[in-house]
C-alpha cells in the first residue's frame, strides 16, 4: 500500500469525492493534537516491542524517525496534506515515507478510536495544569488587592442596589473563594481525564499481548480505562472539562461586570490602567474597558462550546460515531478562551487603582440602616417592628432630602425614644462593617484571619 493511499481503501472500489475529502478532514485543526500524537506513538511503539511483535532494531528505528518528524513539526517544516484526513495518518504516512514498510506496524494493535481519546486526554492534562496555574495567579493577585485595601470602605450590592458597608479586601475575597472552587474542579476532572484508553482497539479490545499497565506508566496515566465500548465513545471527561471552563468563565464575566460598573463615571470607584483600554473613534474622551468586557463577551462561548458537545452526544448510538470528530473544535476554543481571560483578568486586577474616597461616600446613609434597627433589637424591641421603624426613619429621610447621617437625636426620638447619643456610633460604615464579626464576616479582625489562612493555602506564608 502506498502512504498516500487511504488505509481502509482495499474495501472500495472508488476513488473518494473531493467533497468528502474537503468536508471529513480534521487535520485542520486537530494538528494541534500533534505532540501528544507522537508521544503516544511512541508508547505504543515501547509496547509492541514489549509484547514481541517489534524488534529492538524495528522499535529504534521508528522511534527515531517519529523524533525527527517533530522537529520538523516544531520547526514549521512539516506538510499537513489534507487528504490524509487527521493528525494521526498525516504522521503514520510520513513516518512510512522516511522508514518504508516498517512504519505500517505502527497501527499494530490500535485503532484511531482509541487513538485519539488519548490524545486528548494527553492533551487535557497538560492544559489542566496550565489553567490550575493561571489560576492560581489569579488567586494570588486577588490577595495582593486584598491585602492593599483592608481599610477600604464601599457598600456591598444586592439587586444592584446598596446594601450594607462592607471591606473591600472581603470582596476581593469572596472571588478568591470562587476561583479556590474552580481550582478545585478542575483537580477534580483531572481525576477523570487521567485514566488511559488505549489498548481498547476500535470497539472490543486488542487481540494482541499488549500490556496496557505498562502503557499507561510510560504515559504518565494513573489508571486505565476499564472497558473498550467505553474507553472509544467516552467524551465525559471534555463535557466536564467544558463545564468547568464555562463555570469559570462565568465568574470571571461577573467580576468583569463589578469592575465595568465601577470604572464608570457614574460609580467613580476604580481607575483601569490605560495600557488596558481603549478609546473612541470619535468621541475623544471616552475610555473603554474593552478587556474587561471581552472577558465577559467570550463566557458566551465557553457556554456555547458545551452545549455543542452535549448536543453532539446526545443522540449518538454505542461505541464511536464520526460525530465525535466535533469535540475538538470546542475544546480547543474553550482552552484558548479561558486561558486568555485568565491572563487579562490578572493584568486587570494588578493594574487597577482605586478610588477610596468615592467607595467611602457611597457606603453612607441608608446603607447604615440595618445596623440602626439592630441597634433597637439590642435595645428588646423585636426585630419586625425595629425593621418597620428603620424603613419610617428612610421613608422620613426621602421626604426631607437629608441623608442619615444629618438626623438630630430628637429627630430620632420622634420614631422611638430608646434612641440615645450612641447610635450616633452607627452612622460611621466602618464601625457598621466590623460589628459582622461572625466567620466569614467582613469585619476587619475576620478579614485579616482569612487572609492568614488563604495566603497559607496559596503557600505565601
Amino acid at each position: 500500500m502506498s502512504f498516500m493511499e487511504k488505509p481502509w481503501g482495499g474495501r472500495f472500489s472508488e476513488k473518494t469525492d473531493e467533497f468528502v475529502e474537503e468536508f471529513t478532514e480534521s487535520v485542520s485543526f486537530d494538528r494541534e493534537l500533534a505532540y501528544e500524537d507522537i508521544r503516544q506513538d511512541i508508547a505504543h511503539i515501547k509496547t509492541l516491542e514489549k509484547a514481541g511483535i517489534l524488534t529492538e532494531e524495528e522499535a529504534k528505528k521508528l522511534m527515531e524517525a517519529l523524533e525527527d518528524i517533530k522537529r520538523d513539526i516544531e520547526e514549521g517544516k512539516f506538510k499537513w496534506k489534507r487528504e490524509l484526513e487527521d493528525v494521526h495518518m498525516n504522521i503514520e504516512a510520513e513516518l512510512t515515507r522516511r522508514v518504508g514498510e516498517l512504519g505500517g506496524k505502527l497501527h499494530t494493535g490500535r485503532s484511531r478510536n482509541d487513538q485519539v481519546t488519548t490524545d486528548e486526554r494527553l492533551y487535557l492534562k497538560g492544559e489542566i495544569e496550565e489553567i490550575v496555574n493561571l489560576l492560581r495567579e489569579l488567586r494570588r493577585s486577588l490577595l495582593r488587592t486584598a491585602e492593599g485595601s483592608i481599610d477600604v470602605i464601599l457598600p456591598a450590592y444586592t439587586h444592584l442596589q446598596r446594601a450594607q458597608p462592607i471591606r473591600l479586601a472581603h470582596y476581593f475575597l469572596s472571588f478568591r473563594e470562587a476561583f479556590l472552587k474552580d481550582t478545585e474542579r478542575f483537580l477534580d476532572c483531572y481525576r477523570r481525564v487521567d485514566e488511559l484508553p488505549l489498548g481498547s482497539g476500535a470497539v472490543a479490545g486488542v487481540d494482541f499481548p499488549l500490556d496496557r499497565h505498562f502503557t499507561a506508566e510510560l504515559l504518565g496515566f494513573n489508571r486505565l480505562v476499564r472497558n473498550s465500548i467505553y474507553a472509544t465513545a467516552d467524551r465525559d471527561f471534555i463535557a466536564e472539562f467544558l463545564f468547568c471552563c464555562a463555570l469559570t468563565g462565568m465568574h470571571l464575566s461577573r467580576l468583569a461586570e463589578d469592575l465595568i460598573v465601577w470604572s464608570s463615571e457614574e460609580f467613580g470607584y476604580i481607575d483601569l490602567p490605560d495600557k488596558l483600554c481603549t478609546g473612541s473613534s470619535i468621541m475623544p474622551q471616552k475610555k473603554n474597558p474593552d478587556i474587561l468586557e471581552l472577558i465577559r463577551g467570550k463566557t458566551g462561548r465557553l457556554y456555547g462550546n458545551l452545549i455543542s458537545l452535549l448536543t453532539i452526544l446526545k443522540g449518538l448510538p454505542s461505541a464511536y460515531n464520526r460525530d465525535l470528530q466535533e469535540d475538538k473544535e470546542p475544546l480547543f476554543d474553550s482552552v484558548r478562551t479561558l486561558k486568555g481571560s485568565l491572563v487579562g483578568m490578572v493584568k486587570v486586577i494588578d493594574g487597577l487603582r482605586i478610588r477610596e474616597q468615592s467607595m467611602y461616600s457611597g457606603a453612607g446613609n441608608f446603607v447604615l440602616i440595618t445596623d440602626v434597627a439592630n441597634y433597637l433589637v439590642q435595645k428588646g424591641i423585636p426585630f419586625r417592628k425595629a425593621h418597620h421603624i428603620a424603613g419610617s426613619i428612610v421613608s422620613y429621610l426621602i421626604e426631607k432630602g437629608k441623608r442619615l447621617e444629618e438626623l438630630t437625636i430628637d429627630e430620632l426620638r420622634n420614631f422611638s425614644e430608646l434612641f440615645d447619643e450612641d447610635v450616633f456610633e452607627l452612622f460611621k460604615p466602618e464601625v457598621v462593617a466590623d460589628r459582622r464579626k461572625t466567620y466569614g464576616g467582613t469585619s476587619r479582625e475576620e478579614v485579616l484571619r482569612i487572609l492568614s489562612v488563604a495566603k497559607k493555602e496559596e503557600g505565601l506564608l
